[in-house]
């Protein structure tokens, strides 16, 4: 069986109508007691998600409905709207609030990255200046949260350092499936056993990667049908996140009660990927990038950097976005700005320095960097 539970991720609901707070109870209970009844209890939701009622709805359909010790709730602080530090404690009253709970057993502090915790200028930025941690901290000694975590969007170096500064975070969110796994700016792999390192908890979200993974190139199905024509394609990259160590749970976000039934079957039926299976994913993640615009081979590029950033990142991320359901809500598209922010100390949304980009054999590829930059920079959230 695999290693990692199934957890409930809160953040696209089924709606009755265009209004992303017109949630459909009926069947969103249906969910919850289906996703209960086959033995799993991680609520993942946000301050934020639907328009900041996700919480409301975790109240009606789960807090409301199920005794407290039945099931955990994990929620978020919306670290990326923060301002001043007097914003702080009204917000966590508040989620106490929405959520009908005395204390909260999974609390993260909302996308943790370098924009965020160090700042453009590297000299410490909103989570530091307003003490955001050390609200977090007596949170968790009053026993209002039970544990503390963060949900990660940078580098695996920065992770390093937050949690060396901030011992007393037990658990990480990150991105993490067989895609991002070695991806230039995601870095999964890294992350995790930074997180491993640490003796941590992870979190994985994205292990169909929005999708993405459940919806593949032409090319990549015909592989992963070579392999195992009796496999489904999205069944590979659940059971590749359910294969590591120290994780709480893999979180799905669910949209229907089919979506509840189809995750839980697969994931009771699925066992962890094999060496040999493991070896043959990577072979897939090559034919996966492949088939993008920008395609595998981005030799080269090598060595050469944009306003800090490696252009063989850039053109991975931006070539990975367009391969996406999505694109503009890819994992992807999120890190390029601290990337430059860590590397160059300079602000993506400000006009950057005019620079070039020069192959070895002198060809100017300047225009198709930037390109890839401006769409990374244009769709960053």
């Amino acid at each position: 069986m695999l290693k990692s539970k199934l957890g409930f991720g809160m953040m696209r609901l089924p709606l009755r109508s265009a209004d992303a707070t017109d949630f459909d109870y009926d069947q969103l209970n249906q969910m919850v007691d289906t996703f209960m009844e086959a033995g799993y209890t991680y609520f993942d939701t946000s301050y934020v998600y639907h328009n900041g009622k996700s919480e409301e709805a975790v109240r009606k359909s789960v807090v409301e409905r199920h005794p407290r010790e039945s099931f955990t709730v994990a929620t978020k602080f919306p670290t990326f709207n923060l301002t001043e530090e007097n914003e702080i404690e009204p917000i966590f009253e508040n989620q106490l609030e929405n959520l009908g709970v005395e204390y909260i057993d999974y609390y993260l502090l909302h996308n943790f990255q370098t924009v965020y915790y160090d700042g453009v200028d590297g000299k410490g930025g909103i989570v530091k200046k307003t003490h955001l941690i050390d609200h977090a901290k007596a949170w968790l000694a009053e026993g209002r949260i039970k544990h503390l975590g963060i949900s990660h969007h940078s580098s695996a170096k920065l992770l390093d350092r937050i949690l060396t500064e901030n011992p007393e975070i037990e658990f990480v969110q990150i991105a993490f499936n067989y895609i991002d796994a070695e991806s230039e700016f995601v870095q999964a792999m890294d992350c995790y056993k930074v997180i491993r390192k640490h003796g941590k908890m992870s979190v994985f979200m994205e292990p169909v990667k929005g999708g993405g993974l459940a919806m593949v190139p032409k090319t990549v199905e015909e592989a992963l049908k070579a392999i195992d024509p009796n496999a489904s394609i999205a069944s590979w990259a659940i059971r590749y996140a359910g294969s590591f160590d120290g994780v709480i749970c893999n979180l799905s976000g669910m949209s229907t009660l089919e979506q509840v039934k189809d995750n839980i079957h697969s994931v009771q039926n699925l066992n962890p990927l094999t060496e040999d299976e493991m070896k043959k994913l990577s072979e897939i993640v090559k034919i996966y990038k492949g088939s993008g615009p920008i395609g595998a081979d981005l030799s080269k590029y090598e060595g050469l950097k944009l306003h800090g950033a490696t252009v063989t990142g850039i053109l991975e991320a931006y070539n990975m976005c367009q391969l996406q359901p999505d694109p503009g809500f890819s994992d992807d598209n999120n890190y390029l700005k601290n990337v430059i922010a860590e590397e160059a100390h300079l602000d993506c949304f400000e006009e950057l320095p005019e620079e070039k980009v020069i192959l070895a054999d002198g060809t100017d590829v300047t225009e198709e960097v930037l390109k890839a930059e401006k769409w990374l920079i244009e769709n960053s959230f």
